[in-house]
């Protein structure tokens, strides 16, 4: 894997091409994120680079000072002390990525937007909008039922059971229920401006999630085909 970045959805806009072609983007604000813990090897058993984002109150925490109520709030003693050895301020968001190599990050480096190119492809990770309790048409795509005169059928899922043998519904039936809400990933979209001044992604297309939203971005896994 490769380092990513962590940020917030602003929403969606569009703009237009060299050509004069409409692009629909999602503007994300990411970053800057703070290297919060490094893990190696023989310590942790594998490498990686956790990331910080979201900073709680305006002061650094110590153990010994009193904060704002936010900041115990959202994190722990235990969560404090582990932003302190990285000299960090309150971090609401902490994620971590794997990589085959992190000799070249120290704890307290600030990453932002410039480890991306644009027209890079990008995998968007976040949660999906929440849509409530839906029905089969909506949730699983089914198709109505027949709408002529006296049918009783126009939305309904149909028979679920198997009859008297085995006289129960079988586990993994599609059925009603809760939609959205989850964790989910769009992969390979297109990484169509940067702005390093003000921290914003411009992505091709949706990302999951509404504005405000939580949202990872790292560089897309693009495995080639064997020779």
């Amino acid at each position: 894997m490769s380092l990513g970045l962590l940020g917030t959805k602003v929403g969606m806009t569009q703009i237009f091409d060299g050509e004069g072609n409409v692009i629909p983007v999602t503007i994300v604000k990411a970053g800057p994120c703070t290297v919060t813990q490094i893990k190696t090897k023989p310590i942790d058993g594998y490498t990686a680079v956790q990331l910080g984002y979201g900073e709680v109150g305006s002061a650094t925490r110590t153990l010994n000072t009193k904060e704002p109520k936010t900041v115990n709030k959202y994190l722990s003693n235990a969560e404090l002390g582990h932003l302190a050895k990285a000299g960090a301020a309150p971090l609401r968001h902490l994620r971590e990525y794997r990589l085959h190599d992190t000799g070249s990050y120290q704890l307290g480096q600030q990453i932002d937007v410039t480890i991306f190119q644009e027209g890079q492809l990008v995998d968007i990770a976040g949660t999906s909008i929440g849509r409530g309790f839906a029905g089969n048409q909506k949730r699983h795509h089914f198709g109505r039922g027949p709408m002529s005169h006296g049918s009783k059928n126009h939305r309904l899922h149909g028979s679920v059971g198997a009859g008297t043998t085995p006289g129960r519904v079988f586990p993994g039936v599609r059925m009603p229920g809760r939609l959205g809400g989850s964790a989910c990933t769009v992969k390979k979209i297109q990484l169509v401006k940067i702005d390093p001044e003000q921290n914003l992604l411009l992505l091709k297309g949706s990302v999951p999630g509404k504005a405000g939203s939580l949202v990872s971005i790292a560089p897309a896994n693009i495995v080639g085909k064997a020779k």
